[in-house]
């Protein structure tokens, strides 16, 4: 099967003030080893690259004659991101994405939970374990299309079951 190469322009979004980094690591969940997902930005998202390489894809940036950057962001095959993070399987398999941010000072918890959703497979589920319950976390969730679930645990602990709409 040939690789496919799907566009996605966030000018309009940036500019208007909406936020992208779901829209873009939703359609980068997508991808199947290969793929690859062509980014119109108007600036050169260098934060992204982190999140990407961690959820085991490359990119290249390059600036356009218009000013605006192109990203190509490639799903590679490898199981595993160079930090041991698993990378995304495809959509058509539910799997569970294990996070504990016990230990960590707020923001940190939030961040760790957020990054992890960033290329969620459909079907599959986050379940976050926190030393207090993520309040601050809910409405982020709902803004990106999720539901959540929190429950405590004996030993004090919260786990934070989250899946897409």
């Amino acid at each position: 099967m040939k690789p496919k190469r799907v566009m996605l322009d966030v000018r309009d979004d940036i500019r208007n003030g909406r936020e992208s980094f779901s829209k873009i690591m939703s359609a980068a969940a997508e991808l199947l080893a290969g793929d690859q997902l062509l980014l119109i930005a108007p600036f050169e998202p260098v934060p992204l690259f982190a999140v990407l390489k961690k959820h085991g894809f490359q990119h290249t940036a390059r600036p356009a004659e218009s000013g605006d950057w192109e990203v190509l962001i490639t799903r590679q095959a490898q199981e595993q991101s160079d930090e041991g993070v698993p990378a995304a399987t495809p959509p058509s398999s539910a799997t569970v994405i294990e996070v504990d941010a016990r230990g960590l000072e707020p923001p940190q918890p939030l961040v760790k939970i957020l990054e992890s959703l960033s290329a969620l497979p459909a079907g599959s589920e986050v379940r976050a374990r926190t030393d207090r319950r993520p309040v601050h976390l809910y409405p982020h969730l709902a803004e990106r299309g999720f539901t959540a679930e929190t429950e405590e645990q004996a030993d004090g602990s919260l786990i934070t079951s989250i899946r897409r709409r």
